[in-house]
């Protein structure tokens, strides 16, 4: 990786602006002035080198937008960083800049990165920023100084990203990625970066690049399209196809422009079927042609007059003698035996890409340990081999470790020579299934695998083509097995060799989305069948490498977990839902907010700026998130939802979520619960919504503002129809990521990540305190543990939750039936949030589970707008947030239940007491159920005459006197008794009826 200037964001400078003959129409715009001039800056592109980036180096790209040729000898580029004031240069050459001519300025080069720039006409050492800095254009070698440069010696000027210098605004921020390219080619000069630029994949063009002249109106023309070379072996014939199309013109004819070379000939042309459509011809070469190299060129015409040249650099060769063999170089250990040597070998073309091709060992040798297959790296240079060719390569054999890998990928480099021996062949697959720890054993070699995958992961789909492949689902080691254990161990080793990427042999983000089926997504789970391709090893999303698959073939998908329109789960008398709502911002990134007001900011702990908020980048993006929530609540249609990752801006962002849940429903169905007294130091809170006409709030809402928690939990209790009460408790503790590098909370190793140290802290803190101040303040044991707790279901936060003696209701519902999972990362499947009951509420559960609507989906179609090939977003539910939504349904037992039933009841009879005046007897009462029954007891004394009171009643209800046994239960055919004393002023008879209750009045 390069050093980079490191971006500092600063207030935005004064915006400067160019004064040419506009100036008097710009005289409000307060920035210093810069010199004319018709060469401007086209582009720039700082990500060169790093992770994700298609070329190695950065590069600056100027362009003439005037109508008469430039001198920019003794002229410069220069670089500084976003804040800074200290200038790195780069000279020009000595050179003539014609009218629509570019002119390429190569940087820094790094690590990363898989094809070259084209040649370039300057070249400089400087490591540009990928997302933030400035660059400017001068008349002059001498570095400049200041943080925003003007005068005569600054020609053009480019800040992007966080950059404190521009012209008039800032362009927007590259990634490494994108470049930043100025419109119409370079032509667009509104002396406005933000204008004038726009985020595009870098396209470098130098000297030698096609004119493109600024304000002429381009004329259709023949475009003619074939290999840059084609090589050949002395004695070996071969072809190469050529193309061509006219906008609105039939290609109908091909000629040789070049003098004609013996035994070289044009063969089966095809004209056009029609305007706009390609024809095609073939170059033939015979086996007889005498070695040599040939400048062949082959001009197209059509029937509008026009003509097209393309133009192939036919090398016959002597051919080079074979040095080893495919099986040979690549050898049975890690790495090649003939690793940094320069080697001859010969296979069959099975695949080519973009950065070169794939070919293979026909007969191979027999030996499983060493591959048949090979890649030969080219970079942007075209070889001209094609599918089925037998080339031999001559070239430099290297051990490529992509950025991040723990291992090397056997391939040529430094290629010297392609020669075509023959076309027309072809590579059985080999046959291949998963697991398979020794993919390294079939690397660069065609397979088929004869059994359906998984798909295991689809989050880099839109942003690399990616799919992570599996022989089955794989669950995170730790959300079944507590972490260190051997069974975890043995899980994580087993997923580590059940994984194959599927890629889509691009390289660079994909114009088109692959793989993209019914409904506009491919979920994970679905399968893919008949997977044909060859075995590749490279970077991935989200960092480090793996073992892809390049398809030759297009796979087929089986929607195998198919999206459910709703929830569905046991019935009872209470839902409960938890979601993460995916930092749901009422103000932007930008600083505007959903009420139109501009310069606004987020809060993070005593810091109020735009830079603290994470949702969505403006109202656009806002509006496609809250449509997404909204249908995804409205779906659930939970009594009460528990919501991580809301704006904590007072009641600010959930009383707007409600009022739109509300309004989509059609009715003022939600409210939201008032916010406890702390809701914490990050710029996000838990928070909770509910349904009035189904839930009563008991008591205020509580939090615990311990500084363990910097999103302290919330608390609330409710009381449903029936009189029964429940304590909800919403939580999200610390996350995985922003490791520290040392201590206990620094990763481990043992597959609970960092942080774990202090998540164990917040649950023992939230068994041992809070829950304790919960219960006590509802006087009720009844309590739902909800939220994103970021730890899977065995690691030691939740191993502490449960040991304490809450039940884990995903394990008791879901696992029985598959892996219960919420999240998906590096492939596996696990659930980060949980809903967890206490004894007392446990055997009032219902059930529970997950909606799968938001893990298994692209990130690709969610309600983003930046940084995507195509936008394949709707208002659905289906990646609202990227943690799928938790539903438990309750049957809330009723405060108090008539189980007269359950027992039998004997009254002895009565005896006066002349002194006191009172009639007394007992009361007993035997549990006839088969079963237990739990208490307290409520003995009930309906009917009783006038004027006859129960004289030791503990209460009335309904107008009958009762007693209270406090006794926690009575076991089958167990009895207990009670003594009863009357006042009967009138001396009546005394009658009753009773009844026994459970629970309290």
């Amino acid at each position: 990786m390069k050093t980079r200037f490191t971006p500092i964001r600063t207030p935005a400078a004064a915006a400067p602006g160019k004064l040419r003959a506009v100036a008097a129409l710009m005289a409000g715009l307060c920035g210093p002035a810069l010199a004319a001039s018709d060469v401007v800056i086209s582009q720039v592109y700082g990500g060169g080198g790093n992770a994700g980036a298609r070329y190695r180096n950065d590069f600056i790209e100027l362009f003439n937008r005037g109508a008469g040729a430039v001198d920019v000898a003794n002229w410069s580029v220069q670089y500084a960083s976003a804040a800074g004031t200290s200038w790195a240069v780069t000279a020009l050459p000595n050179m003539l800049l014609q009218p629509g001519q570019y002119l390429l300025v190569q940087q820094a080069k790094g690590s990363g990165g898989s094809v070259d720039l084209p040649p370039a006409d300057a070249s400089g050492g400087i490591a540009m920023s990928g997302s933030s800095g400035k660059v400017l254009l001068s008349n002059a070698k001498s570095a400049l100084s200041g943080a925003n440069p003007s005068g005569a010696a600054v020609l053009d000027l480019v800040g992007f990203g966080a950059a404190g210098g521009f012209e008039t605004s800032v362009a927007p921020a590259p990634s490494n990625t994108l470049a930043i390219a100025r419109a119409d080619g370079g032509c667009a000069d509104s002396d406005n970066n933000g204008a004038d630029f726009a985020n595009a994949a870098p396209a470098p063009r130098n000297s030698a690049a096609a004119r493109h002249v600024c304000g002429a109106t381009p004329a259709p023309a023949v475009v003619a399209t074939c290999p840059a070379s084609l090589a050949l072996a002395s004695g070996s014939a071969g072809a190469a196809v050529l193309a061509a199309r006219d906008a609105d013109g039939v290609v109908n004819a091909a000629a040789f422009g070049s003098v004609p070379v013996a035994g070289v000939s044009l063969s089966n042309f095809a004209a056009a079927a029609g305007a706009g459509q390609s024809a095609a011809v073939s170059l033939a070469v015979a086996a007889g042609v005498a070695p040599g190299a040939y400048a062949i060129e082959v001009v197209f015409s059509s029937d509008q007059g026009r003509s097209g040249a393309c133009r192939v650099a036919l090398s016959v060769q002597t051919p080079a003698g074979l040095s080893h063999t495919i099986p040979q170089i690549q050898g049975a250990g890690p790495a090649s035996p003939y690793a940094n040597t320069v080697q001859t070998t010969e296979g069959v073309v099975t695949l080519t890409v973009g950065t070169g091709f794939f070919m293979q060992d026909a007969a191979g040798d027999g030996d499983p340990a060493t591959s048949d297959g090979i890649f030969v790296y080219t970079g942007a240079a075209a070889s001209g081999a094609a599918v089925g060719q037998r080339v031999r390569v001559t070239g430099t054999v290297v051990e490529y470790t992509p950025a991040g890998a723990s291992r090397s990928y056997t391939e040529f480099k430094d290629v010297t020579s392609v020669q075509v021996h023959g076309a027309g062949h072809s590579v059985a697959p080999l046959n291949l299934a998963l697991p398979n720890a020794r993919l390294d054993q079939v690397e660069g070699m065609l397979v088929r695998f004869d059994r359906p995958l998984t798909v295991a992961q689809t989050g880099f789909l839109g942003s690399r083509g990616e799919l992570t492949l599996a022989a089955g689902r794989l669950e995170v080691p730790t959300n079944r097995h507590p972490a260190g254990s051997a069974e975890a161990l043995a899980l994580a080793a087993a997923n580590a060799s059940n994984m194959i990427v599927l890629d889509d042999g691009l390289f660079v983000t994909p114009t088109l989305i692959p793989y993209i089926g019914q409904d506009g997504t491919v979920r994970a789970g679905d399968s893919v069948l008949g997977l044909t391709g060859v075995v590749d090893f490279g970077a991935i999303g989200g960092g480090g490498a793996a073992f892809k698959l390049q398809p030759t073939a297009p796979p087929r998908f089986s929607r195998d977990n198919p999206r459910t329109p709703a929830p569905l789960f046991a019935p009872g008398n209470v839902k409960v839902a938890s979601a993460n709502v995916l930092n749901f911002f009422t103000t932007f990134t930008n600083g505007a907010n959903v009420f139109g007001q501009t310069g606004q900011g987020c809060t993070l702990g005593a810091s109020s700026a735009k830079a603290n908020c994470r949702g969505a980048d403006n109202l656009l993006e806002f509006q496609r998130q809250r449509d997404k929530i909204v249908a995804e609540l409205k779906a659930i249609d939970a009594d009460v939802v528990g919501l991580m990752e809301i704006q904590n801006n007072g009641e600010i962002a959930v009383s707007y979520l409600v009022e739109q849940l509300n309004a989509a429903i059609g009715a003022p169905l939600y409210a939201y619960v008032p916010k406890p007294a702390a809701t914490g130091s990050d710029a996000i809170r838990v928070a909770m919504i509910y349904k009035p006409g189904k839930l009563e709030l008991v008591g205020a809402a509580l939090a615990d503002a311990d500084a363990v928690n910097n999103r302290p939990p919330m608390a609330q209790t409710f009381r449903a129809g029936n009189g029964g009460k429940f304590s909800l408790v919403v939580n999200h503790l610390k996350s995985k990521g922003s490791c520290p590098s040392g201590g206990a909370d620094a990763d481990q190793g043992d597959g609970q990540a960092c942080w774990n140290a202090l998540r164990v802290r917040q649950a023992r803190r939230l068994l041992d305190n809070f829950v304790p101040q919960v219960v006590a303040a509802a006087a009720d044991p009844d309590v739902l543990l909800i939220g994103d707790l970021n730890a899977h279901a065995f690691e030691d936060p939740l191993n502490a939750l449960t040991a304490g003696g809450f039940v884990n209701q995903l394990e008791r519902f879901v696992r029985p039936f598959g892996t219960p999972y919420s999240y998906v990362f590096d492939g596996e499947s696990g659930y980060l949030d949980h809903a967890l009951a206490s004894a007392a509420l446990d055997r009032q559960v219902a059930g529970a589970g997950e909606w799968h609507i938001n893990a298994d989906e692209p990130s690709v179609i969610d309600y983003n707008t930046d940084g995507k090939p195509q936008d394949l977003y709707n208002a659905l539910p289906y990646r609202a947030s990227d943690h799928d939504p938790v539903v438990v349904s309750l049957n809330l037992q009723p405060a108090v239940l008539d189980a007269s039933a359950s027992f039998s009841v004997a009254s002895s009879g009565l005896s006066y007491h002349r002194g006191t005046q009172t009639y007394s007897g007992t009361v007993s009462f035997s549990n006839k159920s088969g079963v237990g029954v739990a208490g307290p007891f409520q003995l009930l004394f309906a009917g009783l005459p006038a004027g006859v009171t129960l004289a030791n009643a503990s209460g009335s209800h309904a107008g009958a006197p009762y007693m209270t046994l406090e006794a926690a239960a009575l076991a089958p055919g167990a009895s207990a008794s009670v003594g009863v004393s009357f006042i009967n002023p009138g001396k009546s008879p005394i009658g009753y009826s009773t009844k026994i209750f459970t629970g309290n009045f």
